[in-house]
């Protein structure tokens, strides 16, 4: 049929003889309906074959041959695709629609079976054979009951469905033939296209009633259990759950009619998906339990979305999924090279690591943390490592993180549950052997929530992350094959217990020479890229960009560094835009039109150390290290003590274990042993507004009283570092790469450092230690020996 039908009846006939019917007529197929003897039915055609049929009909006798297509979605039937048997009809009227089709009424007159296709197109010619209806014998008593039975059970279905009327079952009496009662009722049952054909084509009435009391006695059953599911639905749910209600219809209409449900498809495939996803044993009983708990639910209720939630975590996991290592170690350490200069010690390890996987597959992953300032490139090293071994990457900023469920998930109890972000990562990756950078772990905070460090102590522990629990999978993943690398800006607050497990890589900063490197092969280029100009624009010799580096910028890293550079090719930029051709050659001269004045003036900063009690120290930071000056001021008093400059308690202990040193040495300076009797000591450290604190300037305090008390100067291109003690002793500090980068970038060339200390210059690169002089010092008096000028 061309589309749906707009109405099924019975009405007064028009009388054709079965001798006016003619054994060859035009045939066209109709689609989702059974036409019945004695229906008017309206039709809506619009494909073309369909269109000349109707025309050929309406030029002759105005009778066609209806029957019914097998599969409703083939659009161009053929013989074998339409039933042999159908009914001929008389066209009643035609109207053609504005959209091109006609809406043609038809009236069924007599049964027929296609005996030959003499035709198909334009359109199909069929043979037809009328079939004669058998009024079927049997007792007259068992007919009538039949015919009674039909009648209630179509007038209990009609009343369940409240389209009950006394016409309707005033014209159902008046039909005394059997044959027709049952067409009439199977023309107005919902059956199933191959059900109506079947009854279309028993040509015995008596059977055919028969079969049509088999169809009411189901449809009575499927009406009352509808009436049922409708009365307790409204006693349950009341008017304000409508929507609701017809879902449960829906669902218990599809029950009895053993139709296959959305709730049983979705089963069924994550049933499927379960037994095919390669996972532990016990995660997948786990899972089969969890199905089966889904599988008694109603599909919308509030846990069984929790449920279908978990399964889908469950079947997303990489359980068993590895990316393949990359072996070749000449390759990584050529990826590693090409992203990164410098960083030896960190790329060593790296390729170590792969020489072992390669010799045993079954190593598990180290642990690694990079701790280092800003910007010396520890973010972006992960991602060369991961690109360097094949694995994928991601990372995981812990900064300010204080909840515990941000690392072990929450339990399934709560509303909005959900795994914590390691196993989020690890979906997210698809492998369970990525590249797992944790930033920032010495910024993990811990409130009432809990404490995500001790979370993490698990994770990070190679003895026990093979079977790590998450709150929300309540089941073992094995974490064992994750590479983790855990970047900080200092180890001093990062829980003891954590730091343990981890293999710490230091990363102090960049030599002036490395920036030079780096600026040149990685960060210029980029710039140029990021602001729309070419290389042939812009010009920027090494000179310059050594002026940069030194007078513009004071950093271990390089953001300030590219910042800079940023600066200058965006104003090329904006001159290329406006029209300039270039290319702008860039020199130190000319470097303060687009950069501005200078911000550090280091030569400027060496000649303030000029007069007695002035002495340069060296401080560690979590940005890298620093210069720090000492100032010292006598004045006449009563033996008091100043320090300003906001200094921190170590640092105030510090400045008196010198002033004690400095009264223990009175005599070999000719000094009285009452001199500080009646006068005042003021030090102070530039500059103010920065809180400073550590024991590291114990030397260059006392360094810089001895200074101001004989009056002799220091050199002004020496700095110290070193804690001191009562009797003179100079004690070991930490950071000294990083002290030693910052003397380099103020142009200091000497640099006191403690005896102690000795052994760590093997960690300091040797293009930086020949450039520096190092003098070891046991105690002060081996500093007062070389510091003056």
């Amino acid at each position: 049929m061309e589309g749906d039908s707009y109405g099924l009846g019975m009405g007064e006939f028009s009388e054709v003889e079965e001798k006016d019917i003619p054994e060859v007529l035009p045939m066209m197929a109709v689609r989702d309906v059974v036409v019945f003897n004695y229906m008017i039915i309206p039709l809506f055609v619009g494909r073309p074959a369909s269109v000349s049929a109707i025309q050929e009909a309406l030029t002759k006798d105005k009778l066609i041959l209806l029957t019914t297509q097998k599969e409703s979605a083939i659009d161009e039937p053929g013989p074998d695709d339409v039933y042999q048997v159908g009914m001929v009809c008389m066209i009643m009227r035609t109207l053609k629609l504005p959209d091109g089709r006609l809406k043609v009424l038809v009236q069924a007159l007599h049964k027929a079976r296609i005996e030959e296709t003499l035709q198909q197109d334009p359109f199909f010619m069929t043979r037809i054979k009328l079939l004669e209806e058998k009024e079927g014998k049997g007792d007259p008593v068992e007919i009538e009951a039949l015919m009674r039975t039909v009648r209630e059970k179509t007038e209990k279905i009609l009343s369940l469905k409240g389209i009950m009327s006394a016409e309707l079952m005033a014209i159902l009496n008046d039909i005394d033939e059997p044959g027709r009662l049952a067409d009439l009722v199977v023309s107005n049952l919902r059956l199933k296209t191959e059900e109506s054909q079947s009854v279309l084509e028993t040509i015995d009435a008596i059977e055919r009633l028969r079969k049509i009391a088999d169809f009411l006695h189901k449809e009575l059953e499927v009406s009352t259990m509808q009436a049922k599911i409708q009365s307790e639905a409204k006693e349950e749910m009341g008017r304000t759950q409508r929507e609701y209600f017809l879902r449960e219809q829906l669902q218990a209409l599809k029950k009895e009619l053993g139709e296959i449900d959305d709730k049983t498809q979705e089963i069924d495939e994550l049933r499927e998906k379960l037994t095919k996803t390669k996972m532990p044993a016990k995660v997948k009983d786990e899972s089969l339990k969890q199905l089966k708990r889904l599988d008694m639910m109603h599909p919308d209720s509030s846990e069984a979305a929790l449920i279908r939630t978990y399964l889908e975590w469950i079947l997303d996991l990489p359980w068993k999924k590895s990316s393949k290592d990359r072996l070749d170690l000449k390759n990584a350490k050529k990826v590693l090279d090409a992203d990164h200069y410098g960083l030896d010690k960190i790329k060593e390890r790296i390729l170590e690591y792969l020489a072992v996987r390669k010799l045993n597959k079954s190593t598990k992953g180290p642990i690694l943390c990079f701790v280092g300032p800003p910007g010396v490139g520890k973010t972006s090293l992960g991602q060369s490592i991961a690109r360097a071994m094949g694995r994928k990457f991601h990372r995981l900023s812990l900064g300010g993180m204080r909840d515990e469920a941000e690392i072990r998930g929450h339990r399934r109890t709560y509303i909005g549950a959900m795994p914590g972000r390691i196993i989020q990562g690890l979906k997210t990756t698809g492998t369970n052997n990525p590249v797992f950078m944790m930033d920032e772990i010495d910024k993990v905070g811990s409130d009432y929530r809990g404490d995500p460090s001790s979370a993490l102590l698990e994770i990070l522990d190679p003895e026990q992350n093979f079977a790590f629990s998450d709150h929300y999978l309540n089941m073992p993943f094995d974490l064992s094959k994750v590479m983790f690398i855990t970047t900080a800006n200092m180890s001093d607050t990062i829980p003891s217990p954590l730091l343990d497990r981890m293999e710490v890589i230091r990363l102090s900063g960049y030599t002036l020479e490395e920036k030079v490197v780096i600026a040149r092969r990685y960060l210029l280029p980029r710039q140029i890229k990021e602001n729309g100009i070419r290389k042939k624009h812009l010009k920027l010799n090494d000179e310059t960009l050594n002026y940069i580096i030194t007078h513009y910028t004071r950093e271990a890293g390089l953001r300030g560094l590219e910042r800079k550079i940023g600066s200058i090719c965006r104003k090329v930029a904006r001159k290329i835009a406006e029209g300039a051709k270039g290319p702008y050659v860039i020199s130190s001269r000319t470097l303060s039109k687009y950069l501005g004045p200078p911000d550090f003036l280091p030569e400027a900063e060496l000649d303030t150390i000029d007069q007695p009690g002035l002495a340069t120290g060296l401080a560690w930071t979590e940005v890298g290290g620093e210069i720090l000056y000492i100032e010292v001021s006598l004045f006449k008093g009563k033996g008091g003590l100043t320090m300003t400059g906001q200094l921190g308690d170590v640092m105030k202990e510090s400045g008196q274990a010198a002033m004690s040193v400095c009264r223990s040495r009175l005599s070999k300076l000719g000094l009285d042993e009452n001199y500080f009797d009646d006068i005042d000591v003021h030090i102070h450290v530039p500059a103010g507004a920065i809180p400073k604190d550590g024991p590291s300037a114990g030397v260059t305090i006392a360094t810089a009283l001895y200074s101001a008390l004989s009056g002799r100067k220091i050199k002004n291109d020496l700095a110290m570092t070193g804690e001191i003690t009562l009797r003179g002793r100079v004690l070991p500090i930490g950071g000294l790469k990083e002290k030693a980068l910052a003397a380099l970038r103020a142009n200091i060339k000497t640099i006191i450092i403690p005896e102690h200390n000795r052994k760590d210059l093997v960690e300091i690169p040797k293009e930086l230690r020949n450039k520096l002089k190092f003098i070891p010092v046991k105690n002060i008096d081996q500093i007062l020996a070389k510091a003056f000028v």
